[in-house]
This record gives structure tokens, sequence and C-alpha cells, in this order.
């Protein structure tokens, strides 16, 4: 009798712990790993967002301590101690390759996001009137890209297209090119668009003179998208009337901002130039250790996340963006009109005709 009872116990344990072990995995949490980055600085609120942190840390065991830098600054830096880079483009990933192939172990692609110019609904509206913006449905595009850039190169002022209360001259700010990944995109796609197509290490040449004076009236250039973001809405249309950006911070700022949004959203206008660009974020391993990082990164439930909270395009084939989640009204569910970057070899050409 007393064999048959623990014969029963002995059964009941083993049925309790398959149950524990289907249920819990192993019933240990993953062994931490803390991996040590650079990151753009468009990814900041992403990475402290509190649902993905738990993901990575309960799921994966992954803890991520960052520093920001500029895309183009962290793949031609040093990166001595790092585990990883997280740039904002396939150019700086390109030229990561090109300059430091023996330092690679692994990459992949996290995210999507299109290159998009943010203005103001006055600046916007006499936009729409010189012909050189147009809405479709909430969305609005700019149609006439070469007039609005021919605008800037021929030196018009802002009172030439009807708005008298803006001081000085017509002009597009950007980060810098040889510091961050939204201005290097933008010299990329102004290049392409002086051309008429995607230039080429020989048919770039006659366009450097331009790309140099059209960046030279800048003046000084942020070298964070962040930070230039953050100029924008901070000091509005009078000293940022367009800036270049990505389409998730506006996104990601009216989720962050709920009592803000309201007061802003009214005046804020996202543009999409046609053709855009696509800003891609490649995820850079240098320590073997940080591989897990990109199927972390890659889990469905942080691209949802990514997507709904901090407005990043999936970089998963098969996994679908629904604008009607988000708070922003004008988000289009595809971006259609994209032209290809230059190659990385001439992208170098540019950034060092501009560093000069």
């Amino acid at each position: 009798m007393n064999k048959k009872i623990i014969g029963i116990a002995i059964f009941v344990a083993i049925i309790a712990a398959a149950l524990i072990y289907q249920f819990t995995g192993s019933g240990s949490s993953p062994k931490e790993i803390l991996l040590n980055g650079l990151i753009g600085g468009e990814k900041k609120g992403f990475l402290e967002d509190e649902d993905v942190k738990s993901i990575l840390k309960e799921k994966y065991g992954v803890v991520i301590d960052y520093s920001k830098a500029g895309s183009i600054e962290m793949v031609k830096g040093n990166t001595q101690g790092r585990d990883f880079l997280w740039p904002s483009s396939q150019v700086a990933l390109e030229i990561f390759k090109t300059t430091k192939a023996k330092h690679l172990v692994k990459s992949g692609l996290i995210f999507n996001s299109p290159i998009v110019l943010y203005s103001w609904s006055i600046v916007t509206d006499a936009l729409i009137k010189a012909g050189i913006v147009k809405k479709v449905a909430a969305s609005y595009f700019v149609v006439d890209f070469p007039k609005l850039i021919n605008l800037v190169m021929e030196g018009k002022k802002w009172s030439d297209i009807g708005l008298t209360d803006l001081y000085g001259k017509i002009s597009i700010i950007s980060t810098d090119p040889n510091k961050s990944n939204s201005g290097n995109m933008f010299a990329g796609l102004l290049a392409n668009i002086l051309y008429g197509d995607v230039v080429d290490e020989s048919s770039v040449e006659k366009y450097l003179p331009k790309l140099k004076t059209f960046f030279s009236h800048l003046g000084y250039m942020e070298s964070s998208s962040g930070n230039l973001f953050e100029q924008y809405l901070t000091t509005g249309v009078g000293a940022k009337p367009i800036i270049v950006g990505y389409e998730s911070q506006a996104i990601e700022f009216s989720i962050q901002n709920e009592e803000l949004w309201p007061k802003v959203k009214d005046r804020i206008r996202i543009l999409y130039p046609v053709p855009t660009v696509w800003s891609a974020h490649p995820l850079i391993v240098l320590n073997p250790k940080a591989n897990i990082l990109i199927k972390a990164l890659q889990d469905k439930e942080i691209q949802k996340i990514a997507w709904e909270k901090h407005g990043f395009r999936t970089g998963l084939i098969g996994v679908d963006n629904d604008p009607k989640l988000l708070k922003v009204v004008g988000i289009p569910e595809r971006i259609k009109k994209v032209i290809p970057m230059p190659k990385a070899q001439v992208m170098e050409k540019i950034m060092q005709a501009l560093q000069n």
C-alpha cells in the first residue's frame, strides 16, 4: 500500500514539474547580459520605454547601457569597449564595412523610417499656394521638391512666397551631414534631386559645389536629430520654419507628451518629400555576446511597441504598420515614392566636400 502511495506521489510530482516547465520554461529567468553600445539619439525614447526594457530583460536577459552619438560619428569613431552600434542608416553600415570590416561580427535590420520635412501650418499653406506642396487625403506631400530646392539655392526670401512675418531667406534646416544620419541622408537625397536620378561617383562631381553652397548657408548645424527636433518644437516657426527629420519623431512626441500634443498638433505639419529616402536602422554587432540583441529587437511584441508608441516602421517582412493606431493624423499607410540613397563611396565624396 505504501509503495502504491509513493508511486502516485512520484507520478504527481513528475506531472507538476512538467507543467511548471511548460509555463515557465526552465523555471528560471535568462542569464543577464549587460550590453554597452552607441545609438542614434532618435532611439533614446524607445530604449527608455519600460515595456521595452522589461521584455528585453525578462525574455532575453538583455540590459542595455548606451550613449548617444551621430550615426556617421559612431561608425567612424572609436568603438573600443562597445558591444554594438545602432546607427540610423544603411549607408552608415556600409561605411563601417568599408573602414572597419574586421570589427563586424554581425548586423541585422531592426527598423525603417522615412526622411520627412517638419514645418508649420502657415509655411505649408504658402507652399501649397506656390504649387510645391499638395495635400492628399490627410497627408502632405512635397510634390515639386526641385522647385523648393531652387528657391533655397536662388536665395529667395520667405516674403517672396507671401510669408512676410518670417525673416530672412528660405532654408531647409538639417543636422550636420558629417555627424548625423538625417543630415547625411538629406545630403544624399538633395544630390539625387539636383541630378534627377541616383548620383554615382562621376555624376556627383558636378553637384558638389551646389551642395556646399546649400549647407554653408545653414550656419551651425546640430549633431543630433533628436536635438534638432526639440529645437524645432521649442523655438517655433520663426527660428525653424522647415527642418529635416524622421517620421517617427512626431509620432513618439504625440505619445510622450499627451497634454502638450493637442496644443501643437494643429500647427505642426509633416511633409513627405517626393521622392524620399528610407532611413534603415541596422544593428551592428561588435561583440559576439550582443548577437542576441538582434533577435530581441526583432521580437514581434517589441516591433509592435516600436510602431505604436515610437513611430518606427518595422524592419520585418510580413509585419504591417497601421496608421489608425496612432494619435498623429496624416501618416500614410505606405511610403510609395522612394529613391535609393547613393552608394557609400559617393556619400564619402559628398561628406568630404561638405567638410572642406
